[in-house]
């Protein structure tokens, strides 16, 4: 559970615990599912011609990628899962108190940041529910844990399944408006900062759900999804790279704020998607101690040199002068 605090109203708490689903706008539908399939993801839905919208499902998490037709890329909508209908009312409360507008149902609520200019929809949901992944066993100096045998991770055969949709990074040109938005009006709690840039925010007891970038458009950096352990984050980049060698953008590595193993991919419509393991958890609040993070720690403990393009992707010139254009 994540709860959320107002200083001037008393205390407000807040409970939500997942990431639902997320809705992605590509000009061509088909070929952004015929990459997420290669991803791992499985079809939910009948098949998708370039015009009509395609879900796909994680082995955890179930329906948590909805593509549909934009002129060009962008997260349309997000969706996050609540606990109960009075979280729902605190959150009414809350989004009012910032002035925003809100659209009210029995069990959900939408609301639009101006900032990344995403509508997000809390809504009752289950939680995710994941049984035990056994740990691979690892020899150390002074302990064989794995005497007599070979890692189990290059013995692996069968394809690299996403367990579930871990976290998205928006772009916002109001980076301080929209983590007010996420963190005071929905109740997401901050994880770590990068000072004036990013704020890694939670919804679950992952480290980071959504992180909210500075940037001159509302755009979409990437998905995360998650995998077992550093040995499926290698596999699945290896499998989508094996006849798409253009597909690679960065990895492997390891990020200092949130720990986990990375990989990122490009899909056909130049949005990134990150297979990662071992994110940081946070259980108790009390014993986590949000930190401020700059220069490489803000990206990365070890991996390839940052390359430009993940920084500043190649079509950001191209999706503001968009922005400007006729919308879809």
């Amino acid at each position: 559970m994540i709860f959320n605090s107002h200083d001037d109203e008393g205390w407000t708490a807040v409970a939500l615990h997942r990431l639902n689903q997320i809705t992605v706008g590509v000009p061509d539908v088909a070929a952004a599912g015929a990459y997420y399939r290669d991803f791992g993801l499985t079809d939910a839905s009948s098949g998708a011609t370039m015009d009509s919208a395609l879900t796909l499902a994680t082995v955890d998490g179930g329906e948590q990628l909805r593509i549909v037709q934009s002129n060009h890329r962008k997260l349309v909508e997000l969706r996050i899962g609540a606990d109960e209908p009075d979280d729902i009312d605190r959150i009414a409360g809350s989004l009012a108190r910032l002035d925003i507008p809100s659209e009210r149902s029995i069990d959900s609520i939408r609301a639009i940041d101006p900032g990344t200019e995403l509508a997000v929809i809390v809504e009752v949901a289950p939680p995710i529910s994941q049984g035990p992944t056994p740990t691979p066993s690892y020899n150390a100096p002074g302990v064989p844990a794995r005497a007599g045998s070979r890692a189990p991770g290059i013995e692996r055969a069968e394809a690299v399944k996403p367990r579930k949709l871990g976290h998205v990074v928006v772009g916002s040109t109001d980076q301080p408006g929209s983590q007010r938005f996420f963190g005071e009006g929905l109740g997401l709690k901050i994880s770590d900062q990068v000072p004036g840039l990013a704020a890694f925010m939670r919804c679950s007891t992952d480290h980071h759900n959504v992180l909210v970038q500075k940037a001159p458009v509302a755009f979409l950096h990437h998905t995360a999804w998650e995998v077992n352990d550093v040995d499926d984050v290698g596999r699945g980049a290896m499998a989508m790279l094996e006849d798409h060698p253009e597909r690679h953008v960065w990895g492997l590595g390891r990020h200092h704020v949130g720990s986990n193993f990375f990989w990122y991919l490009r899909d056909p419509a130049g949005n990134f998607s990150e297979y990662y393991s071992d994110l940081d958890c946070i259980i108790d609040d009390a014993l986590w101690k949000p930190g401020i993070f700059e220069g490489m720690h803000g990206l990365y403990n070890w991996g390839p040199p940052v390359p430009p393009s993940f920084l500043a992707p190649e079509d950001l010139a191209d999706l503001m002068t968009q922005e400007h254009g006729p919308r879809s």
